[in-house]
């Protein structure tokens, strides 16, 4: 099958297209402005919508209501954008509607700057805005599986009657890789039974809601809810395992992290250090199921991240600190470097401790 090069900005928009998304509502905001650029031409070509809204506060609505009324639609931006839209993705996951939120991280707090991150994991993965809620959060970490992932975002998104996050970086957003991107398939949008498009003669109403006055109601609603949430942190754990068989020590790392971790484990393994990788694809649900396996038979873990350490206590949570978790990590838009995340191997596989 014949490859070609694409950018993964771009990438998200052809396999949202691909997946049968038809609208799209969103704001530039870098390092992802090369998306809404790229669907701004794809969308009509299809017979979608692209809309640029006046805000990322906007944007987030508007993906409120065409999900409402049974579109398969997404919007995307970075960290400060992301940040804007938190009101908006709780309603959309307090209404029980599909949708997918892309957020290509930026370095922060604040503005930061325009560079790579992995600093939004908590906003991903603990809710981020107000009330008891979580999003599906698929974290790719090349634009092959940008392109693979996209679908299975809108089909997960569509299984729960939930939100479904791609959380990349920027590195992923600018880069370029050959993909296959295949024939396009004929997608048909499964039924949506509850979409408000209007009420038949006779038939039952169709309201889209997250407001729940009486505390007994809301009560009920927030369990409902827990119970799926329940049902995906056990059905949807997604990751890799890289040289895990016979390892003493185990690297965890997502995104472009994992993708450097790979070579330092590499080169762990030629100094004959039994070094093994743990890549989470989704960083919420957490991969616990391969932690506890693993724990029984590794010494130690080592998390790398490109923040202050923010996986690393999920990591402990799934590994009930049965043994020592480590962490080493670059902040600000740095990338970590596979030399330094080896010479941190070196000091750890005997016993040494983090810096």
């Amino acid at each position: 099958m014949a490859k070609m090069l694409m950018k993964g900005n771009e990438a998200i928009g052809e396999g949202a297209v691909r997946a049968g998304c038809r609208y799209f509502f969103g704001y530039p905001i870098t390092p992802q402005s090369e998306l809404p650029h790229y669907l701004a031409k794809r969308m009509p070509e299809v017979g979608g919508t692209y809309l640029q809204s006046e805000s990322e506060t906007a944007a987030a609505n508007m993906v409120f209501g065409a999900a409402g009324a049974g579109a398969r639609v997404m919007t995307s931006s970075s960290g400060p954008g992301i940040s804007l839209m938190q009101e908006g993705i709780s309603y959309i996951a307090g209404a029980e509607l599909p949708c997918v939120i892309v957020n290509m991280i930026r370095g922060g707090p604040g503005l930061g700057n325009i560079a790579p991150a992995q600093s939004d994991y908590f906003q991903a993965v603990k809710g981020g805005g107000h009330g008891d809620y979580r999003l599906i959060c698929l974290a790719p970490a090349s634009v092959q599986e940008i392109i693979d992932l996209m679908k299975d975002a809108f089909d997960l998104a569509d299984k729960y009657r939930n939100p479904v996050m791609l959380l990349a970086d920027g590195v992923l957003g600018q880069m370029m890789e050959p993909v296959e991107l295949g024939e396009e398939q004929e997608i048909t949008v499964p039924d949506r039974p509850w979409a408000a498009t209007g009420r038949k003669k006779g038939g039952p109403k169709r309201l889209i809601n997250s407001l729940y006055i009486v505390p007994e109601d809301c009560e009920k609603h927030n369990i409902k809810l827990g119970e799926k949430y329940a049902i995906i942190a056990r059905e949807e754990q997604r990751w890799e395992e890289y040289r895990l068989e016979d390892a003493k020590m185990v690297v965890v790392a997502f995104g472009t992290s994992a993708r450097i971790c790979k070579a330092a484990v590499d080169s762990a393994r030629e100094e004959g250090m039994a070094v093994g990788l743990i890549r989470p694809l989704t960083v919420w649900p957490f991969p616990n199921d391969v932690f506890a396996r693993v724990k029984e038979t590794a010494n130690n873990f080592l998390v790398v991240e490109m923040n202050m350490g923010q996986m690393i206590e999920d990591v402990r949570l799934a590994t009930n600190d049965a043994k020592p978790v480590h962490f080493y990590g670059r902040v600000g838009g740095m990338l970590p470097v596979a030399r330094d995340i080896l010479n941190e191997i070196r000091k750890l596989y005997d016993g040494g401790a983090a810096k």
